[in-house]
């Protein structure tokens, strides 16, 4: 067997594996989402006895601060006495000034917004992301119910009524939404479908909701905590070096025999992660390794199936396309070459007009799904590197080690 046979046998075997994978990763997906629970609707007559504050911690997010504030104050009443409380973490941008302005138009009595600056971290402890910013505001909050919501999202007008009464008829603890995710920029095009779908069919969703499982898994943008339960477990204060401290605190509600829900909140609550390449490398760069329990095995492998599955065949298409006219005695290997790898492109067009019908995710730039591929087959091996060094591990810009 000559070398050029030998490699077009390798091409082929990886092509066939990036196949099967894209194969499993539709029938995973609707397997999954088939039985998903979703968020219910709520009667607009029930308006529950309770009270409840939405803490939006902000670092520099003058760009979404005043849409996310918005969609919170234009809420339809979700119990009896609500408010929201904007802590500002030390923002060097706008942010404040975004807020205030939004709140004044909105409510210029003040009497839904209330704003808090979280001060310096204290001197010699780590505190990293939002958990300062979250610790500060339960200093103050005494309401019942406590909702945890980024800056980054916005709300439809019912959310915030539906997960309350939701979380009260469910006897909840601790009830989180998974988002539905809006792209805008051109890298959240290439990446955040494929990120999407990867998440899905790891989506533990009957595991996270069955209270006799150890799994747990939220959302770190939407989380409805009863208060009460959040006290109990020692909420962010206990958690100050937690980078992903949503996964965190789900889990100690499930180790306290506390009762968690992970509900579909595709309807009610838009997620918008990040504006450009930059904030996107940084974000999934900080996550990916932690995402895959901190096994560096875990993130090179899966940074290498999806470049095997998404980049590949659009690779090798036209590679192999020349090859079958350059050399017309091995015209059989590389025409098998072809048709795979147009098979797996099909596949990847299938799945994100899957992701269209089910979550609402235009199937916008999916042909560029291949350079996507490239992009998070970097991120995993970057996202190794910072995490174990602490070189250049950082959320919008502060280190995090």
């Amino acid at each position: 067997m000559t070398p050029l046979h030998s490699l077009a046998l390798l091409l082929i075997a990886a092509l066939l594996a990036g196949c099967i994978g894209l194969l499993i990763l539709q029938l995973g997906l609707m397997r999954v989402f088939s039985s998903a629970p979703s968020l219910q609707p709520a009667s607009e007559r029930e308006v529950p006895e309770t009270s409840l504050c939405v803490v939006i911690p902000a670092f520099n997010e003058a760009l979404n601060v005043g849409p996310c504030l918005s969609s919170v104050l234009r809420s339809a009443t979700p119990c009896r006495h609500w408010h929201v409380l904007l802590v500002d973490d030390a923002s060097t941008d706008d942010t404040v000034e975004q807020a205030q302005a939004t709140a004044s138009a909105l409510d210029p009595n003040a009497s839904r917004f209330d704003f808090l600056q979280a001060g310096p971290r204290p001197v010699g402890e780590r505190w990293v992301g939002k958990n300062w910013a979250c610790a500060r505001a339960m200093q103050q909050v005494q309401d019942e119910w406590i909702l945890f919501l980024d800056a980054d999202v916005q709300l439809k007008p019912q959310a915030l009524h539906r997960a309350l009464s939701q979380a009260i008829r469910d006897k909840a603890d601790l009830l989180s939404l998974a988002p539905r995710l809006r792209c805008d920029c051109l890298a959240e095009w290439m990446v955040q479908p494929i990120m999407a779908s990867l998440l899905g069919l790891g989506f533990p969703i009957e595991a996270a909701n069955d209270p006799d499982s150890d799994v747990a898994f939220a959302a770190g943008p939407f989380m409805l905590f009863r208060r009460c339960a959040y006290e109990q477990i020692g909420g962010h204060q206990g958690l100050a070096a937690e980078v992903v401290e949503d996964l965190a605190l789900a889990r100690l509600i499930k180790r306290q025999g506390l009762r968690l829900r992970y509900l579909l909140g595709l309807d009610a609550v838009d997620l918008r992660m990040y504006f450009d390449l930059a904030s996107l490398w940084e974000g999934w760069t900080k996550n990916w390794l932690l995402g895959l329990d901190g096994d560096p095995i875990k993130a090179l492998g899966a940074s290498a199936v999806v470049v095997l599955m998404f980049s590949l065949p659009w690779l090798l298409l036209p590679a192999s396309v020349v090859l079958l006219g350059l050399l017309p005695s091995q015209a059989v290997w590389w025409f098998v070459a072809v048709s795979l790898s147009m098979t797996a492109i099909v596949q990847q067009f299938l799945i994100r007009r899957w992701n269209r019908q089910r979550f609402d995710m235009p199937i916008t730039y999916w042909w560029l799904m291949g350079a996507g591929g490239l992009l998070v087959g970097a991120i995993g091996p970057v996202s190794v590197w910072r995490t174990l060094t602490g070189r250049g591990w950082t959320w919008k810009g502060r280190q995090l080690t």
